[in-house]
């Protein structure tokens, strides 16, 4: 597991995983995107039902 760990992290060093980390900024700071992710997580989470 830490090598899926190490990797991710090299990957958000690289340019491109720096771009893509401010792009999920951005799109985190809009209201709608965060309501609607949050109501995916309500969903999910709700949705396991403890098995």
């Amino acid at each position: 597991m830490a090598g899926i760990v190490g990797r991710i992290s090299a990957f958000l060093r690289s340019p491109k995983g720096r771009r893509y980390s401010e792009q999920a900024k951005r799109m985190a700071s809009d209201p709608r995107n965060r309501a609607r992710a949050q109501q995916f997580l309500r969903r999910f989470r709700g949705g396991r039902g403890g098995h």
